[in-house]
This record gives structure tokens, C-alpha cells and sequence, in this order.
């Protein structure tokens, strides 16, 4: 799964409480710092071993050993073990070695060097969920759903996923050819890339026309909710307080739990923003906004597709349930679970599956995803062909009256429609999203200046 993941003070047996996004990815995150649960007595005695398990494990452990066409070192059987008991969990849960830990961190950060695309292990191949903004994959035309049938020539292993997820990774300028399959074709398209070094600034923020904010989030991780505080305050600061504003949690894959609970916080007064439940106690919490919206209450409108998941799923449900914001767009990836990081030594940890989140309705989205207010194809528009018109209004009439008020370098022929084409053509969802905001504005008084 995507992943950022940030620290949070969790209590003494869980160490590090990811709400990781949809894929498996090219992207994990931070380190772990505390022991792991043991079972408790009266679990082991409900439900023991059962000696024959035990028996056939070892059977097959030794066969393995002696039969299979290549020697194998007994360090590596051990860990294809465990790695496959992870693996038969969940999606979610793996086994982390020393590189493994590093990719964490990197995450965490938003640095690491490689593609830039979040993927899931899906049937045994490889799923694209996004590529990260302005990086190498996005740039080739990778898009959501796209799958990874070769890496350089060679077919996806399904029994070695891991190690074609290492491929993904490597030293900048290195080359790598992806063969991808695009959603809905079925043909293989080669393609060539250059690993880089990825330093995701997850936020951008800019003004969409005068008075709408368009903020976009491209995943949750360890800086996101300072740098959204400190993006959105600058042009606050320079244009005045918002009308309204779009948050653009499209191909979002995920990321920090800290952070999602951050960036809600950051357009809620009060109410609860996520709450998680599992089977241990410090896997049960609820978090809460505090006063303080960055945007005074004006409208909002999240834009979500089927690439918005997890962290992201928390923000878009979060805002939706406060009746904060509208959604928008497509239902979502539908990834309600959360991933903590246990340590078993310096360089080795489980990352596993300890908890369920729920939206503030109590709401699970496992599965199933958000359902969006406002339902919107994934459409492109473009722009029809007309001849032109020679008479468009009343001031192109032969002594037609002038506007005793009108403003002499006006231009009565710019009414927003042009801008609101290009904007239209370039990014349909968006643009109906403005619209849609503009409607919400008109309803609610301007915010007074601070």
C-alpha cells in the first residue's frame, strides 16, 4: 500500500498507526519504536496449535530443503515464511527487513528515489492505484488502474512480488522499462523511464479566479498539514479570505493517519474527524477537531475518484459527515483499515492490519468506498467549432443607445466563458466543481477580513 506514515503517541504496544494508502507501493514510510503485543494466555488457550499444523509445516519446510530444484539457505526459507503468512492476511500486512524500514522512512519525508507510482498486488500482479504528481510516472502516462505486466523484459513474478516491488526503486539516472497495460485496452505498451529522485511536496495551493482556492493534496505525509496551513495562509494573506475552495483528493493514495486527521482538522470548528477499533486497546481511538477553520466557513467541494483512498477517504469523510463540504466526483478506493508498524529488532518489523476506521457517522468504507454528493463521470470536454457571429448583443446594432455608466476600457464580450472553457477542456471534474462552488458562495455571505 502507499504509504507515508508519521509517529503518534499510541500508548506502549502500538508503535506506529499508519492509515496507509490503496498500494502496495513503490512508497512506504518511518520506523517503529516500541515492542510488540503478546498474545494474552487466555487467547492461546482458545484457540492452540494444532501439533499436526505444526507437523506439516515442518514436512514442507524440509522437503523444500531437500527437493526443490535449486538449494535454498535456511535464512531464506524462514523469511518467505513469514512473508507469506503476512501475505495470506491482507493486502496490507508484510514484513519489513532493513530496506524495507528505509523505504518507510523515506516515505515519511516525501524523498526517496524511484518512479513514483503507488502500486497494489492485485491477483497476483502488480495494480497501478496513482503515479505521484510531477514525477517520471505520471509523465510517461500512467494513469489509475493501469497494470505492470513486465519490468525490464522481465514477466511479474506473483510468487516474488517483493522483489519487483525493489526494482521499482533505484539509484538516480537509472533506467527501467515498465510494460503496462492501460485500463480498458489489451495491448502492452513499453515504456521507458529514468528513476529520479522524488521530493513529493505534497501540497499545492492557488486560486482557481479570484476568491476560489483550488488546494490539492496528492498524499498524506509528515509535513502535509504544515505546509497546507502555511500555502493556504499565504494566499489568504495576499488575496483575502476565499469564497470557497476545491480540495482535489484525486488519485490521493494515502498515506499518514496524523496528517489526514491534521488536514481535516484544519476546515472543522468541532466534531469528530475519524475514530479506529480493533482488537487491542491502544488500536481504539477517536480524534476531534478543535476550533480554528482556515477558511472561516466558506464552501467547499472535494473531488474524489476511484484513486482517493485510505488517508484520503478519512479527509473525504471527515468533511462530508461534518457537513462541511461536498463531494464529488467518482466513489472512492474503499481501503478503511489501518496498518502499525511492530518492531522485532533494530532492523526488522511487521507492518500489520490492527484496526478498522470509521467515518464520524460510524461509517466502515472498507470495500466499499465513499459514495460522492455529486456523482460525476470520468468525461474529458472539448471545445465546438463556430463560425463566427457578427451580431452577439445589443452594442453590435448601428446607433444602438450607449451605457451611460459603463467603464470606458471595459470589455462587455469577456463574461468568464472563455476562462471557463479552458478550464472546461483542460479538467472537466474541475471545472463542474468550481461551478458548483460558485452556486454554494452565492448562498452565503462573504467572510469578514481578520
Amino acid at each position: 500500500m502507499p504509504h507515508p506514515h508519521r509517529r503518534a503517541a499510541l500508548g506502549p504496544t502500538i508503535a506506529l498507526l499508519l492509515a496507509v494508502g490503496a498500494a502496495q507501493a513503490q512508497t512506504t514510510p518511518a520506523g517503529a519504536a516500541s515492542a510488540s503485543a503478546p498474545a494474552s494466555a487466555s487467547t492461546v488457550a482458545a484457540d492452540p496449535v494444532d501439533l499436526q499444523d505444526i507437523r506439516n509445516f515442518s514436512r514442507v519446510y524440509e522437503l523444500v530443503r531437500q527437493a526443490y530444484v535449486e538449494k535454498v539457505d535456511n535464512k531464506t526459507l524462514m523469511k518467505a515464511a513469514i512473508t507469506g503468512m503476512l501475505a495470506g492476511l491482507d493486502p496490507h500486512s508484510e514484513y519489513l527487513d532493513k530496506e524495507g524500514l528505509q523505504q518507510l522512512s523515506e516515505d515519511t519525508s516525501g524523498q526517496y528515489s524511484g518512479l513514483g507510482i503507488e502500486v497494489l498486488q492485485v491477483d497476483g500482479g502488480l495494480r497501478i492505484v496513482s503515479p505521484i504528481d510531477d514525477t517520471p510516472a505520471a509523465r510517461a502516462g500512467i494513469k489509475p488502474g493501469d497494470s505492470i505486466v513486465k519490468i525490464n523484459g522481465r514477466l511479474v513474478d506473483p510468487q516474488n512480488v517483493n522483489e519487483m516491488f525493489q526494482q521499482l526503486r533505484g539509484k538516480p539516472g537509472s533506467k527501467i522499462t515498465l510494460t503496462i497495460m492501460h485500463e480498458g485496452s489489451d495491448k502492452l505498451v513499453d515504456l521507458p523511464l529514468v528513476r529520479e529522485l522524488i521530493s513529493v511536496s505534497s501540497v499545492k495551493v492557488r486560486e482557481l479566479e479570484p476568491g476560489y482556492a483550488y488546494i490539492r493534496i496528492s498524499q498524506f505525509q509528515d509535513d502535509t498539514t504544515a505546509d497546507l496551513q502555511k500555502k493556504l495562509g499565504e494566499l489568504i494573506a495576499k488575496d483575502g479570505p476565499q469564497k470557497g475552495a476545491v480540495l482535489d483528493l484525486r488519485n490521493n493514495p494515502g498515506g499518514l493517519l496524523t496528517a489526514a486527521v491534521g488536514v481535516s482538522d484544519d476546515f472543522l470548528d468541532s466534531g469528530v474527524i475519524v475514530t479506529t477499533r480493533g482488537r487491542l486497546a491502544d488500536a481504539n481511538m477517536s480524534f476531534s477537531a478543535h476550533p480554528g477553520d482556515q477558511l472561516d466557513g466558506a464552501p467547499m467541494i472535494v473531488l474524489t475518484n476511484h484513486g482517493t483512498a485510505s488517508a484520503a477517504e478519512i479527509v473525504s469523510g471527515a468533511l462530508k459527515d461534518n457537513h462541511r463540504a461536498l463531494t464529488m466526483g467518482q466513489r472512492s478506493f474503499g481501503k478503511g483499515v489501518v496498518q502499525t508498524v511492530l518492531p522485532l529488532d533494530a532492523d526488522h518489523a511487521v507492518k500489520i492490519t490492527t484496526a478498522r476506521y470509521y467515518t464520524p457517522n460510524g461509517t466502515s468504507i472498507q470495500a466499499e468506498g465513499i459514495k460522492p454528493d455529486i456523482a460525476l463521470a470520468e468525461l474529458s470536454v472539448s471545445q465546438a467549432d463556430s463560425p463566427p457571429v457578427l451580431i452577439s448583443s445589443e452594442a453590435d446594432l448601428p446607433n444602438h443607445l450607449a451605457n451611460e455608466k459603463a467603464t470606458p476600457a471595459a470589455d462587455i464580450n469577456n463574461d468568464g466563458s472563455a476562462a471557463d472553457a479552458k478550464l472546461a477542456t483542460s479538467d472537466y471534474a474541475l471545472a463542474q466543481a468550481l461551478n458548483v462552488l460558485k452556486g454554494m458562495a452565492l448562498r452565503q455571505p462573504m467572510a469578514a477580513p481578520h
